[in-house]
This record gives structure tokens, sequence and C-alpha cells, in this order.
């Protein structure tokens, strides 16, 4: 049998012979009723993402009659191939696009020694650029690049026109640039901790054996970049893909899902067409895949970051 003391310090008991003998049966204790804390959390989780997301594809399943069914899915994907596939490219583009342009930003800002707030400032901005969107940044832009904006304005009184070019601020090339006002700031957040874990004596050392600053990067730098990247490139994706309100307000007619489903929803007065639920559950898919992805990768890039410091 095993023998029980009792710990003077804790007030605990202590088993001797358990492997566990060491940790007082209070403080076990105590750690279960930490998760007490969590369980409002869990339950608005269960409430207000589980269950609705559940209704969802429950519904996308129904069809008028209250029938099982899946041709909601397949009319969604015949009729809407063209609203997936415009959401598809502007997530492409502007995912690929913030990986290049946010992750220089970030090693510029993360490398810079002078001045010294440059840093600061430039993490202040991207937190803050990273989670604006909707009606108030498609106004910002539509006051800058609308037909009669500031900056329309002064391009035309220099001689170029945007307009009569391949630019429009309602079109696919101004989403594309309203987009990357939070896609670049949301990959500089991603890519920072990742650059910051690139120690300077690698690169002396690659040096040092003779390598150049593109052995380095080729097989140094972007070997440990790479999972914050594709991360960072799967976050900004699903990011892209999910947005709504930015688009809605710079073209109400903007030929993309979650437009779509707005409108389904909107002309739908009976709510029982299984289309613009199966549009979404398409779309929750899309987002569960890349959100997959991405926490897979950002435990590979954190692995990658406590070798280093190790």
């Amino acid at each position: 049998m095993s023998n029980t003391v009792e710990d003077p310090i804790a007030g605990g008991v202590l088993i001797e012979d358990s492997p566990s003998a060491k940790v007082p049966a209070v403080s076990r204790l105590r750690r279960h009723r930490a998760w007490l804390g969590l369980l409002p959390f869990f339950a608005f989780l269960f409430i207000f993402l589980l269950l609705p997301t559940l209704g969802v594809i429950r519904k996308a399943f129904l069809a008028n009659d209250d029938t099982y069914t899946t041709k909601g899915f397949t009319t969604a994907i015949s009729q809407e191939g063209a609203a997936f596939w415009n959401s598809l490219k502007i997530s492409l583009i502007t995912a690929i696009l913030g990986v290049i342009f946010g992750t220089a930003l970030a090693y510029a800002a993360a490398t810079a020694k002078r001045p010294k707030w440059l840093r600061s400032l430039v993490s202040a901005f991207s937190g803050v650029a990273a989670n604006m969107g909707g009606i108030i940044l498609a106004f910002l832009f539509l006051t800058l690049l609308g037909r009669q904006g500031l900056g329309t304005k002064i391009l035309t009184d220099n001689g170029w026109n945007p307009y009569k070019s391949w630019f429009s601020i309602n079109d696919f090339s101004g989403v594309v640039l309203v987009y990357m006002y939070f896609q670049i700031p949301l990959m500089v957040l991603v890519t920072l901790p990742a650059i910051d874990g690139l120690k300077t004596s690698w690169r002396e050392a690659s040096a040092n054996l003779g390598g150049t600053t593109l052995t380095y990067w080729r097989r140094v730098g972007l070997p440990v970049l790479a999972p914050s990247m594709l991360g960072g490139f799967l976050l900004l994706f699903a990011n892209a893909y999910s947005a709504y309100a930015t688009a809605y307000a710079l073209n109400t007619q903007s030929n993309l899902v979650p437009i779509k489903i707005s409108f389904f929803l909107q002309g739908d007065v009976t709510g029982r067409s299984p289309v613009p639920f199966a549009l979404a559950t398409w779309m929750i898919l899309f987002m569960a895949v890349s959100m997959g992805g991405y926490l897979v990768l950002r435990k590979r890039a954190e692995r990658w970051q406590q070798s280093a410091v190790a």
C-alpha cells in the first residue's frame, strides 16, 4: 500500500509511492477547478459558433419539402461557379501579394536599428489596420480613389486619369487594392516573431563557411521562415475569402460568394431554398481547410523558434 504524509507547506497530501508523489493532491484539485473558468467561453462558442454552423449545414441538405437532398450543393457549384472563381482569385492574389510585401515590411522593421521607434510604429499600425475593414475602410478608399476622390483629382490634374485606364475602385482591381490595406499588416503580425528567431550567428556561420547571401537565405533563412510564411498565406487566404462588408460597400453587385449568400437570403422570402446554405457550407469547408493548415504550420513554426532559442 502507498504511504501518505501531510505536506506542511502546500497543506495537501503526498502519495510517496506513486509517480506523482511530489505533486500535492490539493494542487491537482486547483488545476481541475481552473478549467471551470473556461466554461463561459466554451458555452459562448457552442451557442454562437457551433449551433449556427450546424444549423447552416442542416439547412443545406433540406429541400423545400423538408426532405434531405444534395441538390443545393450541386446547384451552388453549377450556377455560382463564377462567384467561387472570383472569390478564389481575389483571395489568392491578395494572399500572395500580402505574403511578399508583408514579409518584406516585417523584415525591414525587425532589422532596422534606427530609428528605434520604427518597429513599435509598424507593429502598432499593423495591429490596427489588420482589424480594420467594412464600411469605414470602403468609405476611406472611396473618398481617396473614387471617381470624385481626392487622389483621383490629383492624378487627373497631373495628366493621368486612372478610370480611363485599367483601374476602378468598384471593380476587381479596386477590391484587390482595398484588401491589401488589411492583408499586408496581418502578414506583418504573423511573420515578425519568426523573423525575430533568425539569429545573427547563423548568417555569420554561413559567411565563414563561404556562403553568400543567396546561400544563407536558400538554406537557412527561408527554411526557417517557410512555415510562418505558408501559414500566413493560408490565414490571408481565409481572411480575404470571408470578407463581406468591404466588397459589398465598394460594389453591391460584386460576384463574390459572401455577397451571393446575402443576395439569396434577401431574395428568398420563404427561407427554404438550400442554395444559400449550400454556398455557406462550401465556404465553411474552405475556411476549415485553410485555418486547419494555418494551425498546423504555426505549430511547426513555433517548434522552429523553440529549437532556435535552445
